[in-house]
């Protein structure tokens, strides 16, 4: 579960690490108030999505008035911004957070997260902040530091390579360590899978600020977290996406136009592999698991076809527990109720696969049957042209 920046930062406040002071506004009307309760007579303000790239993308703004704010936040609320790491149709901003200015004299970069490889919590850290880190990592990486923690323990040695890496002084060295080891408590009193600050600066003054907070729980563990779960923002996730979370589907929303519905994950990845390999473009991934029910078929039916692009479907089932037949029926059940009107191409393999394709072949001319993943990935491909 992904949480906003202001979010973020209600948590690195909890935490006693340095942060700005800010206020969230969802409505025009807020601003003013929220301008005169942080101070000043300048402010930050920044879109609050999911997502990074706001900056570039006219989601952060440097106001010198409160009028500024205002036109900033009449902008943008109930709009959607897009940024390279959103899709083409963007995320909903549903509150500004506008913040105290900051002055920066230098950006670093740092960062927990789990390291599947060594099945670890790693941190690293950068002496260039504020940048892609994948960019650092490929032309600067004698600019980057990365630790291993044994546990949630982290050495005397590991905090002064950090320290190092970042070229601080003893001062802003000590507020590193501080930094460092809260951070880790944090990461793991809250179940965290990601915690990003970038950039962290050091001010004018010399002391260290975190100016961004990004944060990611582990959706596994959030029956214990439950503060924290109550923080969900809904609007932030394809809706289509959220509905097939309620029947247990497990549904990502891509930019194709073939719909997919597979059960088993590495059946769903071999499918959508086998569609570009015949310069198809998957438009979902869907695994509707090993109880391909005909609710749940015709679930998965009508959130693939909530999306307007979707030009052909294919289904591709392995029976295994599941028999094809009793599969079939549901897919032929499910294409009735829904209304299906574009063309549904079906790969049965396994568990009475041939009693499945006869019940297809009986009842609908929507439905095209196909003996392999591959005639079925072409024959797909040439619909949806």
């Amino acid at each position: 579960m992904n949480l906003h920046e202001y979010q973020g930062k209600e948590i690195f406040a909890k935490y006693d690490l340095p942060v700005s002071k800010g206020k969230v506004v969802r409505s025009v009307s807020e601003v003013k108030q929220a301008c005169n309760e942080i101070g000043g007579n300048r402010w930050v303000a920044k879109a609050q999505v999911h997502a990074g790239g706001r900056g570039k993308s006219g989601g952060v703004a440097l106001c010198d008035t409160v009028e500024e704010v205002s036109d900033f936040a009449k902008r943008w609320i109930g709009q959607k911004l897009v940024t390279y790491q959103t899709n083409k149709n963007g995320q909903l901003v549903n509150c500004i957070l506008i913040e105290e200015c900051t002055d920066i004299a230098d950006e670093l970069y740092y960062s927990a997260v789990v390291d599947r490889s060594s099945k670890e919590v790693a941190i690293i850290a950068s002496s260039e902040g504020g940048v892609n880190i994948e960019k650092v990592a490929e032309e600067s990486p004698e600019k980057i530091v990365s630790i291993n923690l044994d546990g949630n323990n982290i050495s005397i040695d590991d905090l002064e390579k950090i320290c190092s890496t970042l070229e601080l002084n003893d001062s802003q060295s000590s507020q590193m360590k501080n930094i460092v080891k809260k951070t880790i408590s944090m990461f793991f009193e809250c179940d965290l899978s990601l915690l990003e600050i970038n950039p962290l600066v050091i001010k004018q003054d010399g002391n260290l600020h975190c100016l961004d907070a990004k944060i990611n729980i582990d959706s596994n563990a959030l029956f214990r977290q439950k503060d924290l779960h109550q923080m969900h923002d809904p609007t932030q996730e394809d809706p289509r996406e959220s509905e097939a979370a309620k029947y247990d589907l497990s549904y990502v929303s891509l930019d194709g136009n073939i719909g997919c519905m597979v059960n088993g994950a590495g059946l769903a990845m071999g499918t959508m592999d086998t569609i570009k390999f015949f310069n198809g473009n998957p438009a979902n991934f869907l695994d509707v698991g090993g109880t391909a029910t005909q609710e749940r078929v015709a679930k998965a039916f009508k959130i693939i076809l909530a999306d307007p692009e979707v030009k052909v479907v294919l289904v591709n089932i392995f029976g295994g527990i599941v028999r094809c037949d009793l599969i079939a029926e549901g897919i032929v059940a499910a294409i009735d109720e829904v209304e299906v009107e574009i063309p549904v191409v079906v790969r049965l393999e396994g568990n009475n696969a041939e009693k499945g394709l006869s019940i297809l072949s009986k009842s609908s001319t929507k439905i095209q049957s196909a003996n392999s993943l591959e005639e079925a990935a072409r024959t797909a491909v040439e619909l949806a042209k």
